[in-house]
């Protein structure tokens, strides 16, 4: 388990705090003043995450940025498709494409196993516009899975 193998990186805020990853969530960088002495008040610093949580959020940003959108910085393959499904409707096949769009990114990171641990659509805390699911995935350097949950708008 080693956890310093997922990274360090800087802690996004995906909308209120305890919001699920929903991929209209705004993004922020967090600041946080506890670092600094009271002489320093109103001095702040990025707040940084590590390990698990670092790749829960890696995972977070690869699906909810377009793939391609990075072109122009040299990451033309980072992303995923989801976004690819604004505007069509729910079905049986949407769901499959939703599904196969989630696994091509989990199996673009380099930091955990190709297949997902495990995939689940949430149904019925599903609104009109959307697809909720649960996925697990496997980090490389540690053998628990880690759990996202995840809201796509159609």
């Amino acid at each position: 388990m080693r956890f310093e193998e997922l990274g360090t990186d800087l802690k996004v805020v995906l909308g209120p705090p305890a919001m699920a990853a929903h991929d209209t969530s705004p993004l922020d960088l967090r600041m946080d003043s506890r670092f600094f002495s009271s002489s320093q008040k109103g001095t702040y610093d990025f707040q940084t995450i590590s390990g698990r949580e670092t790749l829960a959020q890696a995972m977070i940003l690869r699906l909810l940025t377009p793939k391609g959108s990075l072109a122009e910085l040299g990451h033309a393959e980072y992303g995923s498709r989801l976004s690819e499904l604004i505007g069509r409707r729910k079905t049986a096949a949407i769901r499959a494409l939703c599904k196969a769009y989630v696994l091509e990114a989990v199996a673009q990171e380099p930091r955990v196993e190709d297949k997902a641990v495990s995939f689940s659509f949430d149904i019925p805390s599903e609104g009109p516009s959307e697809m909720r699911f649960n996925l697990a995935i496997k980090p490389k350097t540690d053998p628990e899975p880690v759990t996202l949950n995840f809201a796509v708008a159609l």
